[in-house]
């Protein structure tokens, strides 16, 4: 294989913009396992006393990601973010307006590899989100096991990140002067295994546990259509019944979370490496699906606005397909 080296002479502004996507690439794949050793370490060297008064804060602080997170307008706002949404670049397109007196579930899909798209538009404060849609503040659920990892945990929340569980989520709905957004990757885990270039495949059709949470609290639905988002990485041959896949989908059911065998492009050459392809990212936000408020929807009940969410989230992509160069014969396929 004849590698692709990238040329000496690239504006410093390019190359800050890879450093920050190494970063960010580095903190969803090892920065968790480096805040385990460190704590660990620390325990037998002479700041022994600072893992021990963090396991006190840890322990008194426990249920904050729970009710809300912890959220920094310092952090997400950082120069940093404009590099790494330069880098795609990544771009937040709104359809229509939100009121800022109640509480939403975005839908966002697909889910890629790593949520490039919903990281930059709703985890920082870089392509405008609170401009777009004031009075209005996201948070991305993600996985519960992420929040118990020490220091980690701190970092996360930062940006908004709160655990993907029940009651982190019914707390954010329940605020009753509204302004929450419980941002929410439908397929999760086992859709990154469906993200490569090209991909319309959606884990969708079984997915109604959002459906049952926006009915009991009446919160509207918005569908959110990431175009670019599988785009950025290849992801190494696993199709359906494979050796592979059967092993990644057994290691997603024991540990909860998916190990897509993913590539795209290294630091100085482009042939091979983590570092996501630079493809654009548009983000759109589509037009709010309203939900009476029923605490004990019945499965018809969910099933028709189960239904009618699929329809909104086809006619969006469908709206939008052709600004983004998709073929006017690909659809999404829902599974």
């Amino acid at each position: 294989m004849s590698i692709s080296f990238a040329p000496l002479r690239i504006p410093l502004r390019r190359r800050v913009q890879t450093a920050v996507v190494l970063q960010w690439v580095f903190s969803f794949l090892a920065l968790a396992q480096c805040c385990i050793a460190l704590f660990i370490i620390l325990l037998f060297t002479h700041f022994w006393f600072v893992p021990v008064l963090y396991t006190t804060w840890w322990f008194w602080d426990r249920n904050t990601p729970y009710r809300g997170g912890r959220s920094s307008r310092f952090v997400q706002s950082l120069r940093l973010w404009c590099y790494f949404r330069d880098y795609f670049p990544i771009n937040l397109v709104k359809t229509a307006d939100l009121d800022p007196k109640k509480n939403y579930i975005f839908g966002f899909h697909p889910h890629g590899v790593l949520v490039a798209g919903a990281f930059g538009n709703f985890c920082t404060e870089v392509t405008g989100f609170r401009e777009k849609y004031p009075g209005l503040k996201p948070h991305m659920l993600m996985l519960p096991l992420w929040f118990r990892i020490p220091f980690f945990r701190d970092y996360i929340m930062s940006g908004g990140l709160v655990p993907s569980a029940k009651e982190s989520a019914k707390y954010l709905l329940s605020k009753a002067e509204g302004g929450n957004v419980a941002v929410i990757a439908i397929g999760g885990a086992p859709e990154a295994l469906l993200a490569r270039p090209g991909a319309l495949t959606l884990l969708l059709k079984k997915r109604k546990g959002f459906i049952k949470l926006a009915l009991q609290f009446g919160a509207p639905l918005v569908p959110v259509f990431s175009f670019g988002e599988n785009e950025v990485f290849d992801q190494v041959k696993n199709p359906q019944g494979s050796f592979l896949r059967k092993v990644q989908e057994r290691l997603q059911k024991v540990m909860g979370i998916s190990l897509p065998l993913f590539h795209a492009r290294g630091i100085f050459q482009y042939s091979f490496g983590l570092i996501p392809y630079r493809k654009p990212i548009h983000t759109v936000v589509g037009k709010p699906i309203d939900v009476e408020k029923k605490e004990n929807p019945s499965q018809e009940e969910i099933n028709e606005i189960h239904q009618k969410y699929i329809e909104e989230l086809t006619k969006l992509f469908e709206e939008h397909k052709r600004k983004y160069k998709i073929p006017e014969d690909k659809h999404l396929t829902f599974i």
